[in-house]
């Protein structure tokens, strides 16, 4: 580790909180080098929804490589890529009445944001983005322009410009309707609001601390974009692929978003890919307008398309995640009741769940604690105060439940540790 920690950027964040050498991974479970057994609450920071090498996807590309099937495409029509495009329309758009285009970007979710907010901006002719306090959508310029934290904002390097921030659902509690309030900005000439191009938001804010926005919040948000003229771009990346019980986060509110950004576990298993999902009326670029060598990952359009079929041709897979987001959510309210809410308040929706806690000190003291027993967890928010749980959707029950007992255990020796010093 020494020699890691001498050579690799400073930038690194991960390592820092698990200084660990790994070596193997099955399913929800890290192996360090020495052998010693983690249970995964971290999973790729939502990119690895079906695990750590699911046999069935590791099947699935293991023969297209010994077949010598195309691994790098640029964006050339190839088999992996049309079987994908297939299996995605009729498994997941069309049983869910969307109509949208494909758009391979770079392989980061950062990297789709980038093209939404340029074609947002070409097809409207305005160059203003509204986002949401506490979003986060990638580090990249156009993209951090539109992300809250002041850390991430804060290594551009550069004045960020064209993005206003809004308050999202619930920021100034709960009795208060934000939607209402950015109607009345949009629709004051006096205010000093431009009208925009587009809204960029999340359903469910991943790192900005498991923030879930009301299905009503995101209805009025999508009748106020039609009735000022304003795309709505649906950043999905973390949220998405079944994370939340369904498998777009937005589905509840049966709203149809303009644009979506997908990336993280659209793969299924850890492989580089990212998609722009647009109405085809909005596909107005000019060839290569937004391009990368390497968009459209065509390995990773064989687990993807494997990821489909195995997991969304029905419900009964959205029913497991289901039934164990319940556990998920039981066992968390548990951990809040058991201390108080001056302590710890539940966050989230589905298995993107999470505990508020009163400070990041706090939760950094837990999630370390919980490293110790053998639990990778991480923090979120814009103190890092919440505990946040994105294990695998594939996880059993057992493991769920095991991970779980882990997290209480190092909630309750912290706060007992914490009662002991106050007396």
């Amino acid at each position: 580790m020494e020699l890691l920690k001498a050579v690799e950027s400073q930038v690194r964040v991960y390592s820092r909180a698990f200084p660990m050498i790994f070596n193997r991974a099955k399913n929800a479970h890290l192996y360090s080098k020495d052998g010693k057994e983690y249970l995964d609450f971290l999973a790729g920071a939502g990119s690895l929804n079906y695990g750590h090498n699911n046999d069935i996807l590791k099947k699935a590309l293991i023969e297209y490589i010994e077949n010598d099937g195309i691994s790098q495409g640029l964006d050339l029509w190839t088999t992996a890529k049309q079987d994908f495009i297939k299996s995605y329309q009729a498994h997941i758009l069309k049983p869910r009445g969307l109509d949208y285009k494909m758009q391979f970007t770079g392989p980061t979710g950062t990297n789709c944001v980038e093209a939404a907010l340029k074609l947002a901006r070409k097809v409207k002719g305005r160059d203003g983005i509204i986002s949401f306090t506490n979003g986060f959508h990638g580090v990249s310029l156009g993209a951090v322009a539109a992300t809250g934290n002041k850390n991430h904002r804060g290594g551009a390097g550069v004045p960020l410009s064209s993005v206003e921030f809004m308050p999202y659902c619930g920021y100034y509690g709960k009795d208060i309707d934000t939607v209402k309030m950015m109607d009345k900005l949009l629709s004051d000439n006096s205010s000093g609001t431009d009208l925009p191009a587009a809204v960029i938001v999340e359903a469910v804010q991943g790192e900005g601390g498991l923030n879930a926005a009301s299905v009503t919040w995101l209805k009025d948000l999508e009748k106020l974009c039609r009735k000022h003229d304003i795309l709505l771009i649906l950043d999905d990346i973390q949220a998405g692929n079944g994370r939340t019980g369904e498998f777009f986060s937005f589905e509840a509110a049966g709203i149809v978003p303009d644009i979506v950004t997908v990336s993280k576990s659209l793969s299924g298993y850890g492989l580089p890919m990212a998609l722009v999902l647009l109405k085809p009326e909005l596909d107005i670029w000019n060839p290569g307008e937004h391009n990368g060598t390497f968009r459209g990952n065509n390995m990773a359009f064989i687990t993807a398309r494997a990821a489909i079929e195995t997991y969304w041709t029905d419900d009964k897979f959205a029913n497991e995640v289901k039934a164990k987001s319940e556990i998920l959510a039981k066992r968390l309210q548990g951990i809040c009741d058991q201390f108080g809410p001056m302590e710890f308040a539940l966050k989230g929706r589905g298995m993107m769940r999470g505990i508020a806690c009163s400070s990041g000190e706090l939760a950094d003291r837990i999630t370390t604690r919980a490293f110790e027993k053998g639990l990778i967890i991480e923090t979120a928010g814009p103190d890092d105060e919440v505990v946040k749980c994105l294990m695998p959707l594939t996880i059993s029950e057992a493991d769920l439940n095991k991970g779980l007992d882990l997290l209480t255990e190092s909630v309750s020796e912290i706060m007992e540790e914490d009662l002991s010093k106050a007396s």
